[in-house]
């Protein structure tokens, strides 16, 4: 289940969205408008579109069936069974809640004390908290089940669906369903008892969005695929009025009784568009100041004044709008991140974890003030250098900080010797989640259009303000407008290889060479086991430079380091092997990951390939619905972050030492160092000349 926002307290990154729903709930009632049902967290969440209908099991429609029955077994209906789960659901988080509370003294406890009784009792609780967790998840997946059966209409009703939305008598020509909208039959489903299953093939774009509606829209996972995927056969204004014309036409004739198929439009219209807002904002309403004016001119206008609902869409609105530009502050300031509580911070996972990690919130290396004459021999090194370095400048990752100990340039590389390579891995990590948690799975799509190509092509060097020349290989409606976000991850992807080639090349001596290629080698190592494979590929490409490939430090490299080599080359053909590799199994679950952008790009890229359109011009769900489930990984991903205790000093150490070198000439770099060339001795050398020479009379004799 997917979170984009961060609940109180414990629940920050490994809650849902629901979960943390509940929770602000608990602390903060909240009465819904009483002419429209209640939508807490309409979004379905990536698992929707990875899962389809496999999303919810047996399990979750047995539960949902024996739901607030009676002693004499009668079932109820499905307000009651509502009020039964909100009730369990609400006690299940409070007591996660004071659990967790507790959790944290005692592990707080045991670090004073380290007492026997503590020790004992910190994995019991840690078994209980899981338990604990796992039944809340359980709970909000009936909520989402429960939720998802609502407000929809059967196949035959989808043409009226359109036809509630048109004010033109001249546009009100009949159609049936089979003119919008294509099937596909299945045998007996694995959810339900259904004998033959009717499964979307494709469909016109007023089909597709009118299928919106239909009753097992949610069920199916398509709705969450739709909001991936709708911009290549539909604007975002387009898929906007879409919504609003059905809202209009329904909303003053809507009653309360949900059997009525006015009610289900009208609701499953507000569902639809406040699921669109929580899961979209960010790339749909976000970079679209028009889109969002239309919106909010119609809340005010023509829903605000029937019912309360409005003032809550003008509010999600406004919360989105914060949650944004909040992201977009995020960790830009050391000293803001240093002056966050330690408990809001830290979820159930970080607090797990900390009994075999054992992470000191300490900083984990100190500068000796003058370095010596290594220091004074590095600044010389630097100063002949700058010639061919350009000048710093601040991009979101290598954003400068007011860290006034750190002179990097004075430093060098020597930190990157005396720090592990398992520091040095835990705080990249943490650099490359900052950019990673910032981009959307939308981001991904359409790349082919922003210039992104195979590695064997160069990525844009700068990510500009102006609007990127769309040609033939627009994937997405030309009136779309797709926010570029992917090409500041990869422009950040270079920055960290370009940075790896520069340390490495300008290092004044082989046998610093050689430890500087052992240490990257070690920290992608680190990375790649623990799911960053991001930060993995990056050092990869750096140490695949072609100039650091023919440096003379390969060959006396210690044979168990220079494996690791082999090791990252298998890995990157792993991950371009399957789209969905690092999905496969549970581990992405409860392991944080973070993916190769441009790898996943690239695997996008090549479901895009070929027609969207059919023959009669309808659009091919089944491509459609196979992109979603891969771009769907991205929010999945993001759920379970890592939590490492951040080393600010040493990150911004990291963040100088690449926006220093983020767009360096390498082979500039190169030809100022000795190093980088292999040596001849010189008697060799001359014995060499001499015997040339030698061969040389020989022949004019």
């Amino acid at each position: 289940l997917q979170s984009n926002s961060c609940g109180p307290g414990f629940a920050e990154g490994n809650t849902s969205s629901e979960e943390q729903a509940m929770i602000k709930i608990v602390g903060d009632s909240y009465l819904p408008s009483p002419s429209l049902p209640d939508f807490h967290g309409c979004s379905p969440g990536w698992s929707s579109a990875f899962y389809g209908a496999e999303c919810f099991d047996s399990e979750v429609h047995s539960y949902l069936k024996n739901l607030g029955k009676q002693k004499s077994s009668e079932s109820q209906n499905i307000d009651a069974k509502k009020v039964e789960l909100e009730q369990l659901l609400m006690m299940e988080t409070k007591n996660y809640r004071k659990t967790i509370k507790f959790y944290q003294k005692l592990l707080q406890k045991e670090r004073r004390s380290k007492g026997p009784e503590t020790k004992s009792m910190l994995p019991k609780l840690k078994g209980q908290l899981q338990e604990m967790k796992s039944k809340v998840q359980f709970l909000e997946l009936v909520k989402k089940y429960m939720q998802a059966k609502q407000w929809g209409v059967e196949s035959c009703v989808l043409p009226t669906v359109i036809h509630n939305g048109k004010t033109d008598p001249m546009d009100m020509a009949p159609m049936n369903e089979s003119s919008l909208l294509l099937y596909y039959n299945t045998e007996k489903h694995q959810c339900n008892n259904q004998n033959g299953v009717r499964v979307l093939q494709a469909g016109t774009p007023l089909g597709l969005m009118a299928y919106l509606y239909s009753r097992n829209a949610f069920l199916e996972g398509y709705v969450q695929q739709f909001l991936y995927t709708f911009r290549y056969f539909c604007t975002q204004e387009e898929f906007l009025q879409f919504l609003l014309d059905r809202i209009s036409s329904t909303l003053s004739s809507a009653s309360l009784d949900p059997s009525t198929s006015l009610t289900k439009i009208c609701n499953r219209s507000f569902y639809i568009l406040q699921a669109w807002i929580e899961d979209c904002y960010s790339v749909d309403f976000a970079t679209n100041t028009d889109l969002l004016g239309t919106l909010k001119e119609f809340i005010s206008s023509k829903v605000a004044s029937l019912n309360g609902y409005g003032e809550r869409l003008l509010s999600l609105l406004e919360d989105a709008s914060t949650r944004k530009s909040g992201s977009a502050d995020q960790c830009s300031s050391v000293d803001k991140c240093e002056g966050e509580s330690e408990e809001g911070r830290k979820t159930l996972h970080s607090l797990c974890k900390k009994l075999s990690e054992d992470v000191s919130r300490k900083s984990y290396w100190k500068l000796s003030k003058g370095m010596g004459p290594i220091a004074q021999y590095q600044r010389e090194r630097l100063h002949t250098g700058s010639a061919v370095l350009p000048k710093p400048c601040c991009s979101s990752f290598t954003e400068e900080t007011s860290v006034s100990f750190a002179r990097a340039d004075e430093v060098g590389p020597f930190l990157l010797l005396e720090c592990s390579a398992q520091q040095l891995c835990w705080q990249l990590t943490l650099l490359q989640q900052e950019v990673f948690h910032k981009c959307h799975p939308v981001h991904f799509l359409n790349s082919r259009a922003l210039g992104v190509k195979d590695k064997c092509v160069a990525v844009p060097k700068a990510v500009s303000a102006d609007p990127v020349s769309l040609k033939v290989c627009n994937l997405f409606l030309s009136k779309c407008i797709q926010d570029q976000y992917l090409l500041q991850l990869l422009k950040n992807a270079d920055s960290i290889s370009t940075w790896v080639a520069a340390e490495i090349v300008t290092c004044h001596t082989t046998k610093r060479q050689v430890s500087l290629l052992s240490k990257f080698l070690l920290i992608s190592k680190c990375c790649y086991e623990q799911r960053n494979f991001a930060t993995a590929m990056q050092i990869l490409a750096g140490l695949e430079n072609l100039i650091v490939r023919q440096l003379p430090a390969w060959k006396i490299l210690p044979a168990k380091v220079a494996e690791i080599m082999e090791e990252l080359k298998a890995v990157e053909v792993f991950l371009k092997s399957d789209s969905l590799c690092l999905m496969e199994g549970d581990r992405f679950k409860t392991l944080p990951t973070i993916p190769s952008a441009h790898v996943l790009a690239m695997h996008v890229q090549q479901l895009e390939t070929g027609g969207f359109t059919m023959t009669n011009g309808a659009h091919k769900w089944t491509k459609l619905r196979n992109i979603a489930k891969v771009v769907s990984q991205v929010h999945a991903f993001q759920e379970n972050p890592y939590t490492y205790a951040p080393d600010f000093k040493l990150q911004s150490y990291l963040r100088q030492r690449i926006t220093r070198f983020k767009d360096a000439d390498i082979s500039a770099l190169a030809a100022d160092n000795c190093a980088n060339f292999h040596q001849i001795p010189a008697e060799k050398h001359s014995r060499k000349i001499q015997d040339t020479l030698r061969r040389m009379k020989a022949t004019f004799q």
